[in-house]
């Protein structure tokens, strides 16, 4: 209901390290979505020394240290967002179906065939859905009985902006693979850059949602 809901404090912490973790939790969540196109792409390079890009990120899962890497990164998320805890159940609940999706990604790997790349698939638009919903509606909740400060109208833009970007690129990976001839769009790798820009929006979403930089609201010393 709230963006400034009081955040639990752990019995034997001090509130204000809790804080601090907890809004530090956001900006590695943010941070995992903006790093892992290209920490597969070195992962690649390392292993077969090449940087040539594959089709989409997922495809990297037979690719030595780069599936290494993208299994571990997705299992890193998440554990992340089974952690993560927000002001409402709806918050918990939606970051827990995150969670399994996150897992699910890494478990059924796309370059199988049949009904593991079926569940990949499914698994991988839950968790873009997970990512959207969360841009587009839990974070720009706000405290009705308060005045929206001007820093949270631009976190609000932000995190509209992210969910409306993620939601395109889903949308045209869908066109691509439906309706593109596959030499062209692996040409390109367009679902590669679809999937990138997604995650760069998905990052910068949960960065801005930490609220530790520009966008905090003054006088506030960790944020909402």
């Amino acid at each position: 209901m709230t963006e400034n809901t009081q955040l639990p404090v752990h019995e034997k912490g001090k509130p204000n390290d809790q804080i601090i973790s907890y809004y530090t939790l956001r900006i590695l969540i943010g941070a995992i979505g903006i790093l892992l196109p290209l920490l597969v792409v070195i992962g690649k390079w390392v292993s077969n020394k090449t940087p040539a890009l594959e089709y989409s990120i997922s495809d990297y899962y037979d690719n030595g240290a780069a599936g290494d890497i993208l299994v571990g990164v997705l299992f890193v998320l998440g554990f992340f967002l089974l952690t993560y805890k927000g002001p409402e159940k709806i918050d918990n609940i939606t970051a827990d179906i995150g969670c399994v999706a996150a897992l699910g990604v890494a478990l059924f790997p796309t370059t199988a065939t049949g009904w593991v790349h079926v569940i990949h698939f499914v698994f991988a638009m839950l968790l873009f859905s997970v990512f959207i919903f969360f841009s587009l509606v839990l974070f720009r909740k706000t405290d009705p009985s308060k005045s929206m400060t001007p820093e949270k109208k631009n976190r609000n833009y932000i995190y509209l902006s992210c969910g409306i970007i993620m939601a395109i690129c889903i949308a045209a990976i869908a066109i691509t693979v439906l309706f593109i001839d596959p030499s062209i769009s692996d040409q390109y790798k367009l679902v590669y850059w679809f999937e990138s820009i997604a995650l760069v929006a998905f990052g910068i979403s949960w960065i801005t949602k930490s609220e530790m930089f520009y966008f905090r609201d003054k006088g506030s010393p960790t944020g909402d």
